[in-house]
């Protein structure tokens, strides 16, 4: 007698399905059915899933949201330029710099050892980097890397007054 490849189980989520175990060993059918009833059937399973990332799509975006909110706020007050590129960037490029930016004053100034006159000085190189593509590229970064990191800018980085170039 040959060992059936037709199984109904009844998942955790109290939902019967027939499953056709044929791709299976005839030795690992019955344990691969026990092992299914543990689990959420299919239509369970991608429910439960497409829940969980809405939910962490929401939440991401009020994050971003809150983010963008502070980078804002922060540019402001700090009279930093608006950046320059592509649409889409330019929120992210907004809150890479003011990572950074805070990254790189709590390591020297407030935690380090720089007065407020240097700092002054860094921000204000920190003005001419108006290309929101640069600061993306730095989102990675250390903190204290931002002196050096200003310093290799190129002229491609920097804004310009020139309204042709």
């Amino acid at each position: 007698m040959a060992v059936r490849t037709k199984w109904t189980v009844e998942h955790a989520c109290g939902h019967d399905v027939v499953h056709d175990l044929s791709s299976r060993r005839a030795d690992q059918r019955a344990s691969f059915a026990r092992w299914l009833a543990s689990k959420d059937c299919t239509d369970c399973w991608k429910a439960a899933r497409d829940v969980d990332t809405e939910s962490k799509e929401r939440w991401l975006a009020a994050k971003r949201a809150e983010e963008q909110h502070a980078a804002a706020e922060w540019a402001a007050k700090f009279d930093m330029p608006p950046l320059e590129g592509p649409e889409k960037a330019l929120d992210w490029g907004e809150r890479s710099r003011h990572q950074l930016m805070t990254a790189a004053h709590t390591a020297l100034v407030v935690e380090g050892t720089w007065a407020e006159a240097d700092w002054a000085e860094l921000e204000e190189k920190a003005r001419t980097i108006t290309r929101a593509g640069w600061w993306i590229d730095q989102r990675d970064a250390e903190g204290p890397d931002l002196v050096e990191l200003l310093d290799a800018a190129s002229e491609s980085d920097r804004g310009t007054e020139n309204p042709f170039r």
